[in-house]
């Protein structure tokens, strides 16, 4: 069973080494997370255009809302001072921006009573990012941007941590993602019939662990976590902030999690930009994560660039 560490003073080291056992790491809001809710709550309510954006669902189409969500995330996605306030924030949590790279934040949503829970909202059934691609050095960085609750926050499984779940992983290309999937999410608002990785045998849902923090109390935990959205049944929509991390030391050394059960191709390795200059990962390393590097439209676009490119880094 996973440990969770609030506020703890380990060394940056230290907590990579903890999480990589499964143990998930909690902090209170600090300037830097608050900054970045700020920034979150202004480009928000600018694009809800006076409602709500917690109660917006019930005032709009859900077709309309999903076409909003497709606007405003990507905004946010791409928007320059995401990255400068991330920076800000593995600085203050610890990490050094020298060997630390991230990728760009997703803004998510949670929508209440089933409003809209596929494609640009999607509802996450109990994954892990390892299925996805995710090398198992990967780190996720979550925190709310409004106030939440247990009943609509995230849930952890980690019984599930060091022993294998049945899937279907070997399906997924995160290539073939980028290039044919990715792009098309605002398009899913009644169904999703794009094909994920999902576990192919009951998952035992309880036990279950829940971390309801405060606006920009970060929550740390390791891509192995099998994890998943709790249903919201609170009729207020969630909003949320996470993103990625690898440290340099660790891609070198393929030091982190143990894979217990991923069988999926590609790799999420040449996503990440160092938290100093946004140089990504040498392509030397990242082929060492996989050896068949993918073709130009299956690599995601960052920077100004990405506002205006025909299938820019999507946000489910």
């Amino acid at each position: 069973m996973s440990t969770v560490l609030v506020e703890s003073t380990l060394s940056d080291d230290e907590r990579r080494a903890r999480l990589f056992a499964g143990d998930i790491f909690v902090y209170a809001p600090k300037p830097s997370t608050l900054a970045f809710v700020e920034f979150a709550r202004e480009l928000v309510r600018d694009g809800f255009r006076g409602l709500d954006p917690e109660t917006a669902q019930y005032e709009m189409e859900v077709e309309d809302y999903a076409a909003l969500l497709a606007e405003l995330k990507p905004r946010f996605i791409h928007h320059p001072r995401c990255k400068e306030l991330i920076r800000d924030l593995l600085v203050e949590h610890g990490a050094d921006p020298e060997r630390t790279y991230f990728d760009v934040p997703r803004l998510r949503t949670s929508t209440s009573d089933d409003y809209l829970t596929s494609g640009i909202a999607y509802a996450f059934h109990p994954h892990r990012d390892t299925w996805y691609s995710a090398p198992f050095c990967q780190l996720n960085w979550w925190m709310p941007v409004f106030d939440i609750v247990p009943e609509n926050g995230l849930a952890f499984h980690p019984k599930y941590f060091d022993g294998p779940v049945r899937n279907n992983s070997d399906t997924y290309n995160y290539y073939e993602w980028n290039a044919t999937n990715r792009g098309s999410a605002a398009k899913h608002v009644r169904s999703d019939t794009r094909v994920q990785p999902k576990p192919q045998e009951e998952i035992e849902l309880f036990p279950q662990t829940r971390i309801a923090a405060p606006p920009g109390g970060m929550m740390i935990f390791s891509a192995q976590q099998l994890h998943s959205s709790v249903p919201n049944g609170t009729g207020r929509t969630r909003f949320s902030i996470d993103f990625r991390t690898v440290h340099y030391d660790d891609v070198v050394s393929h030091r982190g999690a143990p894979n217990v059960d991923s069988e999926c191709t590609g790799t999420t390795m040449r996503d990440y930009l160092r938290a100093t200059d946004l140089a990504t990962l040498p392509e030397e390393l990242c082929l060492k994560y996989d050896e068949v590097p993918p073709k130009a439209d299956a690599l995601l676009v960052f920077g100004e660039a990405a506002l205006g490119a025909r299938a820019p880094l999507g946000t489910a």
